[in-house]
Order: C-alpha cells, then structure tokens, then sequence
C-alpha cells in the first residue's frame, strides 16, 4: 500500500520536472532558448546589413522594418516545422529583448533636445501625439469597427515613432501578434509614403508661395508629425540639412513622450478594466494577470526615462554608447525578427482593410492638422 500511494508521486509530471531541473541546473534553460534565439539574431543580423543600403535608407527602410518582413516570410514557410523547437527563443526576443530595447532606446535621446526645439515644438508634438491616438481609438472602434486593441495599437505607431511605439505599446495593449504586424505594416505604407509626398508639398508650397513656411519650421512640421525615425530624416533631408537637422530633434522630444504615453494608457486601462472586469488588463513588470482597477506601471517605460536623463549628463563615454545602440538596435530586430515568425499571414488578411483605412485617415490627419497645429502654437508662442 505504501508503494501504491508513493508512487503516483514520483511519476507525477510537476515532480519530474522539479528533479529534471535539479539535474540539469541552467544547462536545460539555456538549450531550450537557443534555437530560437539564435534564429531571431540570425534574421536580426541580415536586416541590419539590408538596412545599410544605401537605396533602402534613402527611402527610409529601417532594419526593424526589414526584421518584420523577414521574419514574416520565414514564418510563414518552414518556421512551422521548427516551431515547437523555437518557440521559447523566439518568445523571450518578443517580450523579454523587446523591454530590453526599448529601455537602450533611451541613449538616443537626450533632455538637451527639449530645449533645441523650444515649449512651441514641445507642445506641438504633445499635442499631434494625443490628438492622434484618440482620433485613432475613435474612429477605429466607432467608425471602422476594428477591435480596441488593433486601434489602439494603429494609433500608437501613428501618434508617437512607428514600429517602436507599436512594440513598445503591445506590453501595456497586450496585442496578439498579429494585431502588432497590422500596425507596424501601416507604418511602413504610410510613413513610406510620407517620405515622398512631404517633399514633394514642400516645393509646391515654394511655387504657389501658399504659406510661409522655413525650413526649420518644416523641419518641426516633419518630425512632429512623420511615424519612424529613418522616414523623418529621409523626408527631410529632401529639404536641406537644416530640415533634416530641426525635424530629428523634434522627432526625438516626440519619441521622449512615449514613456509618459505608457503610463497614461496603462492607468486608463485599468481604470476602464474596474468598471468594465471582461476587458483585457495590462502587464506590468512580470504579472500576466494584474488586479482589476489597479493603476499599473510599465516598469521598462521608466528605465527609459532614467537612460535618457543618465544620457543627458554626458557622462558616458561616446564608443559606450555607439556600442549600446548598436546592441539595441540588434535586440529591437530580433524582437521585430520574433514577430515575423509568430505572425500567419491568413490572420492579417483576415484584418481585411479596415486597418489600412483607419491609417490612411490619420495620415491625412497628420499632414492637415499637423500642419494647423504647428501653424496655431507657432502663432501663439513665435
């Protein structure tokens, strides 16, 4: 009888998993992630040098946006296969790498940025950036009836810096991955777009003298309301390198409101998960499952913060930093990388073209009220 009750206990599955890990220590941890992290760098190290191309940085093609395609294509060929012996690598690059990257995304902003571009351009990407995003949820949950959360993830990569704040969000949203790769792919259409037409409505405006417009004044107008980084220097440099030069920064003041974006969305959240308990909650530090109407708090949102103000006391030696931004740049294209391979294409086609709508209605926003809003605050504070 002794017997007959101890063993059950020791072939139970929790048990065996227990003595395996004591067996095996770390040694076991590490094996089950390699495959798929070694996957998600491979691909991430293929973007980058893509991305190095002279042709695709003219039009604005980052490494994270060729990290999503790629990823894509593998994922939706022979990934299938080898799935179940990735799939621990290639989630710790979605969720663990990408806070990693987004919290080194910091050392690319500095607090000296706000004062290049004055309160004026501080309030202007303020105000774009809140605008949008509520037009977004709006318009996208009312108009175009998408889901809340592929609304708020399409306002998000509109509203702030594209793929990044798309990745960046989907912590607090906790989109699924297709939900993620719709938003990122509205970037790409319409931020690639952007770098054609701004340009191009620059000169016009040259020759039909429409408005006084500076080149450091576009230059604000771009940054303030173009979706990534790379398509805001491609569009600008179109103009002059004093362009290019304002439009970076204010891009960056822009890029800096992310964190405080976070908090603000993860507390309204879970206000709205206390009235309403059926609706989706928001992760923080490691809980998947947060008490409903507890205000949470990204905790990566505020690492980013504190590497931007350690950034801005110049301290750290400039070959650090290009090194850190050079890994950073890596994680945040294996996390793009390990999005790819969980996305089915049949599940964006599903999303039909709603989502493509709803983007083309705030990029139609960004130019006409981004310019009404750098043309209003100018006013008021020039």
């Amino acid at each position: 009888m002794d017997t007959l009750k101890t063993s059950p206990q020791v072939s139970h599955p929790s048990a065996v998993a227990r003595n395996s890990r004591s067996r095996s220590g770390l040694g076991i941890t590490l094996a089950a992630y390699l495959p798929g992290l070694g996957l998600a760098t491979l691909i991430a190290l293929m973007a980058n040098e893509m991305g190095k191309l002279q042709f695709l940085q003219s039009k604005g093609i980052s490494a994270l946006t060729l990290a999503i395609v790629l990823g894509m294509v593998v994922g939706n060929t022979f990934y299938p296969r080898i799935a179940a012996t990735c799939a621990a690598g290639v989630g710790f690059s979605k969720q663990n790498l990408l806070r990693l990257g987004i919290i080194f995304y910091g050392l690319r902003l500095t607090f000296q940025d706000i004062g290049r571009v004055g309160i004026a351009g501080v309030i202007i990407d303020a105000i774009v950036l809140t605008s949008t995003f509520f037009l977004a949820w709006f318009l996208g949950t009312r108009l175009f009836k998408l889901d809340r959360k592929t609304a708020m993830l399409i306002g998000a990569g509109s509203s702030i810096c594209g793929a990044a704040a798309v990745m960046a969000a989907e912590p607090v949203i906790r989109g699924r991955a297709e939900q993620v790769t719709v938003a990122v792919s509205t970037v790409v259409v319409f931020g690639t777009l952007a770098i054609f037409l701004y340009p191009a409505l620059y000169h016009l405006n040259e020759q039909w003298h429409l408005l006084s417009v500076t080149p450091t004044a576009f230059g604000i107008f771009t940054g303030s309301t173009v979706h990534e980084v790379a398509q805001v220097v491609a569009a600008a440099r179109a103009i002059s390198e004093e362009a290019a030069n304002t439009a970076v920064i204010a891009k960056m003041v822009r890029v800096m409101m992310l964190a405080p974006f976070l908090i603000m969305l993860s507390a309204w959240l879970s206000r709205e998960k206390s009235v309403h308990p059926a609706h989706v909650g928001v992760q923080v530090a490691n809980t998947d499952h947060p008490t409903p109407g507890k205000i949470t708090i990204p905790w990566f949102a505020l690492i980013f913060v504190a590497v931007a103000g350690l950034n801005s006391l110049a301290i750290l030696p400039h070959s650090l930093v290009s090194v850190a931004l050079d890994i950073d740049t890596l994680m945040l294209a294996m996390a793009m990388a390990a999005l790819g391979l969980t996305t089915h294409m049949s599940a964006i086609q599903k999303a039909g073209v709603k989502p493509l709508l709803l983007a083309l209605v705030l990029f139609v926003w960004l130019i006409v009220g981004g310019l009404l809003i750098n043309a209003v605050v100018s006013a008021v504070l020039g």
